[in-house]
């Protein structure tokens, strides 16, 4: 391809911002960058040929052996970047380095710390230092390997000498923890299964590709049965709501409507009652007559307190009798006790074996009931007898979803393939309303 010559523009270069603008100092960069890359690394054309190229001998693909011990002798390149990278010497000779702790100790207290070291004199900084390296030297030889689950997690590990057949669990948390080990807290979902219903059910024995006679019959008999309960409520259903009601024409159902709206209401009479409605009688007469304000007499006053006395006293003396008498009922209290802890027996019994049945149960997580999968079955002419001619009945994937909400896990729903949506209110602007009348007006004229 041709390079195509576009003429230099001319601009000023009076200004230095012009002047760094509009000249080009690529080749002097270039240059400059070569020569700091020489002054690094050293020049190529002083440096001989035996320095820049070898003559490889050696096989090019080495064994695998080989490569490896290679490998081991060779310095790690994490190293590379604390060694110098250029040619170009340190500009200051004589630098201070920092002396470690060790070199900064004083001689004296060197030969101390090795005096002490040797009788065995301990600082304490250094006998928890040994404590603590034994302790997790210990705890690195007693943690398990991969794979292996010999003890309980969930049980801590207690000495002999303390008991704790006496102790609460917060109380055995508390020790364990000062022992150096902890009792893990068994999650509150774990506690106890959703529902007491197995997981896998046994199915039916007449459901089997080759079942008896008399297993295959009974799940017939029980299938027919359910279906017969389910046509009987279909029909009660049917009976109690539609053929309730008989069909009536839109005309008649206004006559009813009006007929029994004005039931009980006779117009001619009421409207004479309002016409003959004139009161005659001037005199206003209260319905109520007003009450006196009759003050009670002291004689009144006095028996009143008396028999309030008289009937505090027979409550007494009603009291002292009943318990005279509740001696001698000794035996029928006995009796009426006895038997009233027979029916809280009885009563507790009966709401345990409810509480077992509802356990057993299945509950409402949802607004939607739970309802069971149809038994799967066959009729007799399908029945092969051979599981290689038999045809696939049911869905597993349906069965353990159906389990699932029968064992209180997932809540029971139903599909739903039309999304709810939500109720606009539309209405006309009234600058957008159009009256019917004029138009039809403007038409016969026009």
């Amino acid at each position: 391809m041709i390079e195509v010559k576009t003429k230099k523009r001319k601009v000023s270069k009076k200004t230095k911002k012009a002047w760094r603008k509009h000249v080009d100092t690529k080749d002097v960069d270039k240059f400059l960058e070569d020569s700091r890359l020489e002054e690094r690394l050293g020049s190529f054309s002083v440096r001989e040929n035996s320095d820049l190229f070898v003559i490889s001998t050696k096989p090019e693909i080495l064994p695998k052996k080989a490569r490896r011990k290679l490998l081991q002798s060779k310095e790690p390149r994490c190293f590379n970047i604390l060694k110098p990278h250029t040619a170009v010497p340190d500009p200051i000779t004589k630098r201070n380095r920092v002396r470690t702790k060790e070199e900064r100790k004083n001689v004296l207290l060197l030969r101390k710390e090795a005096l002490r070291e040797s009788q065995g004199i301990l600082k304490l900084k250094e006998r928890l230092r040994i404590k603590n390296r034994m302790i997790e030297a210990k705890k690195k030889l007693n943690k398990p390997k991969r794979g292996e689950f010999n003890d309980d997690v969930w049980k801590g590990k207690l000495g002999k000498e303390i008991d704790t057949d006496w102790m609460s669990s917060d109380t055995v948390r508390h020790t364990l923890s000062h022992f150096g080990e902890r009792k893990k807290k068994l999650p509150t979902s774990l506690h106890k299964r959703p529902s007491a219903i197995s997981a896998i059910e046994v199915p039916h024995p007449g459901t089997s590709y080759n079942p008896s006679f008399a297993d295959h019959q009974t799940l017939l008999q029980e299938i027919a049965k359910k279906e017969l309960e389910v046509m009987k409520e279909e029909a009660h259903l049917e009976r109690v709501t539609t053929k309730m009601f008989k069909k009536v024409s839109p005309t008649q159902k206004e006559n009813e409507y009006m007929t029994e709206m004005s039931e009980g209401l006779k117009l001619d009479e009421n409207e004479n009652a309002i016409e003959n409605n004139e009161d005659d009688d001037p005199v206003v007469k209260s319905v109520n007559p007003p009450v006196k304000n009759m003050k009670k007499t002291h004689v009144q006053r006095r028996k009143q307190k008396e028999q309030k006395v008289l009937a505090h006293k027979q409550k007494k003396e009603k009291l002292e009798k009943r318990k005279v008498s509740d001696i001698y009922r000794l035996k029928f209290l006995d009796k009426q006790l006895t038997a009233k802890e027979r029916k809280e027996k009885m009563l507790r019994e009966k709401r345990l074996k409810k509480q077992l049945l509802k356990r057993m149960g299945t509950k409402t997580l949802s607004k939607v009931k739970f309802e069971p999968a149809e038994p799967d079955f066959k009729l007799t002419e399908e029945l092969t007898g051979a599981l290689r001619n038999s045809e696939p009945a049911g869905n597993l994937l349906n069965d353990r979803f159906k389990s699932l909400q029968q064992r209180n896990i997932v809540a029971p729903s139903k599909i739903k393939l039309k999304r709810d949506k939500a109720k606009v209110k539309r209405f006309i602007k009234p600058d957008h309303k159009i009256d019917m009348d004029k138009l039809a007006e403007l038409i016969t004229k026009v």
